[in-house]
C-alpha cells in the first residue's frame, strides 16, 4: 500500500493545494492521499480561524476528489504539530505501507529546522513538489546532507517504504492562502481560486473579515 501525505495550514484550502495533491497521487499511483491540517504550527502564529474550521473546509473541498481524504489527527494532539509525530502515528497504523511525505521546495530546503528532521526519512519517503523552473533541491544545504537518498527512477522510489527522495515537477498555480485572505478582507472576489463549497463556507461563517 502506498500513501501520500500532504500537510499544511490550509488557511484556507485552495486550488493550488488540491492540484498538487491530485498530481502527486497520479504520478505515484498512491492508493490514498491524506491531507492534514496543522493544528498548532511550530514556526508560525496560530491562525485566527480555528483548526476545526480549517478541517471542515478541507473536508468540503475533498468531497468529490477520489482517493484523497482529510485526516484530522493533528487536531487531537496537544502542543506543536510536529510532522515527525504524525509520521510515527501513521507508521503505527500502517506498519507495512509506503509513506510518502509531500513538501514544496522551500519547505525541503528548510527541513533541517524541523523537529527531529533526520528521523523523517526513517518513517517515510519525501516527494518534493517542485516548480518547473526549480533545480536547486539537490544542491541545497539539506540536499547535500541527504544526497544519497535522492533517486531519479520513479520505479525505485515507488518500491521504497521509506528513506527515498524524489523531485516531481508540478503545475505551479500562483495562488496563496494569504492572497485569498487578503481578498476577503478587502471585500473582493476569490472565485476560481478555491472550490465554491469552501467559498460558501467562508461567507456563511463570516471568516477572514
Amino acid at each position: 500500500m502506498r500513501i501520500g501525505i500532504l500537510g499544511g495550514m490550509f488557511n484556507p484550502i485552495h486550488n493550488a493545494h488540491l492540484r498538487v495533491a491530485v498530481e502527486c497521487k497520479e504520478a505515484f499511483a498512491f492508493d490514498e492521499l491524506r491531507m492534514f491540517p496543522c493544528a498548532e504550527p511550530p514556526h508560525r502564529e496560530i491562525p485566527e480561524v480555528s483548526s476545526q474550521q480549517r478541517l471542515e473546509m478541507l473536508q468540503l473541498a475533498l468531497e468529490n476528489v477520489e482517493g484523497v481524504q482529510a485526516d484530522g489527527r493533528e487536531l487531537s494532539r496537544a502542543g506543536p504539530s510536529y510532522t515527525i509525530e504524525t509520521l510515527r502515528s501513521l507508521r503505527a497504523e500502517f506498519s507495512q505501507a509506503s509513506l510518502n511525505l509531500i513538501i514544496g521546495s522551500d519547505a525541503f530546503q528548510s527541513l533541517d529546522t524541523w523537529h527531529e528532521w533526520k528521523k523523517v526519512l526513517e518513517f517515510s519517503n519525501i516527494v518534493i513538489a517542485q516548480r518547473p523552473d526549480n533545480q536547486e533541491d539537490l544542491s541545497s544545504n539539506v540536499g547535500r546532507l541527504v544526497k544519497d537518498c535522492f533517486t531519479n527512477d520513479v520505479n525505485t522510489f515507488m518500491a521504497s517504504v521509506a528513506g527515498r527522495i524524489f523531485a516531481l515537477k508540478v503545475s505551479q498555480l500562483e495562488i496563496s492562502s494569504s492572497q485569498v485572505r487578503k481578498l476577503f478582507k478587502e471585500r473582493k472576489s476569490a472565485q476560481f481560486l478555491l472550490p465554491d463549497v469552501v467559498l460558501d463556507y467562508i461567507k456563511e461563517n463570516k471568516l477572514y473579515k
